[in-house]
């Protein structure tokens, strides 16, 4: 897999004339670029608002869950989420979806000592006690997220190879050991999808928010627990999982998840060094226990 490309450039040019456009009262607050990622790109907008461009057309579905199902669980959470305030549409400019979504004043986790991220370690458990219920059958299918753990041996050991880590056949042992945990036999729960550092916002010591809900799917939870490893040394972890008291197959198979999201997160250590990082510390973690 190589990195993927912006198939659209978000100019701030592009981004006013869409504000300008469709929510004209919004059009002349000052624009300041805030990133981009693999998906989309970022511009706050004023003070309080920014706006979310997808800069790939595999992005532009990610936009749409966000837009049909924050507003049906963000009243669930403990936390703040990015629901949209505004929906931008396609137009002759701009062939997606878009979004304008609360600017949160907080700091990515991943910024954050990790022996910090302990204090909030509960706070993210109880996210997660009230996201993960049942799931409607029309919520969003994500091949990659919720499903069994077992099948994706053969991707794991093709990024092993590729990457040429210094731990490979110990993690690939150790994700063998974890991966043949029995599966999961409750309902399809509502997940996050990709709840690492970098989507877990701090303040005052606190866990702000939760954003980046673009995978939002449905299945075995143990996809979104695997960033007790992720986010988490063994302090913050003990307190994680006290609070949400699965059994113990569970939190193999999220155990078996961390190594194998560790080592998808390390693929492009060049054009995402922040990512890069993150797999290097839940490998760690992961092979610690």
């Amino acid at each position: 897999m190589v990195h993927p490309l912006p198939e659209i450039e978000v100019t701030e040019d592009l981004a006013r004339t869409l504000l300008r456009e469709q929510h004209p009262d919004l059009a002349d607050l000052p624009l300041t670029w805030a990133g981009t990622g693999w998906d989309n790109a970022l511009w706050r907008v004023g003070d309080g608002l920014a706006a979310r461009f997808p800069v790939r057309e595999v992005g532009a579905a990610l936009v749409v869950h966000e837009q049909r199902w924050l507003p049906v669980l963000a009243p669930r959470l403990p936390v703040d989420v990015p629901t949209p305030v505004r929906v931008g549409v396609p137009s002759s400019t701009y062939p997606w979806a878009w979004s304008v979504v609360p600017w949160f004043d907080a700091v990515a986790a991943h910024h954050t000592p990790v022996a910090s991220r302990t204090a909030w370690a509960t706070r993210l458990a109880e996210v997660f006690v009230a996201l993960h219920r049942p799931a409607p059958d029309d919520a969003p299918v994500n091949p990659y997220r919720g499903v069994p753990i077992a099948p994706r041996e053969q991707p794991l050991r093709e990024r092993l190879e590729r990457r040429e880590l210094p731990d490979a056949d110990r993690i690939l042992e150790r994700w063998r050991e974890l991966a043949a945990a029995p599966g999961w036999d409750g309902p399809a729960l509502w997940l996050h999808g990709d709840p690492h550092p970098a989507n877990l916002l701090v303040h005052d010591a606190g866990l702000r928010a939760v954003i980046d809900f673009g995978d939002v799917t449905s299945g075995d939870p143990a996809s979104d627990l695997s960033t007790a490893w992720l986010t988490f040394d063994a302090d913050g972890r003990a307190a994680f999982r006290d609070r949400l008291r699965h059994d113990e197959a569970t939190w193999r198979r999220a155990q078996a998840w961390a190594l194998h999201m560790a080592v998808v997160l390390q693929m492009h250590p060049v054009d995402h060094p922040t990512l890069a990082e993150i797999g290097r510390h839940g490998v760690a973690q992961a092979l610690s226990d």
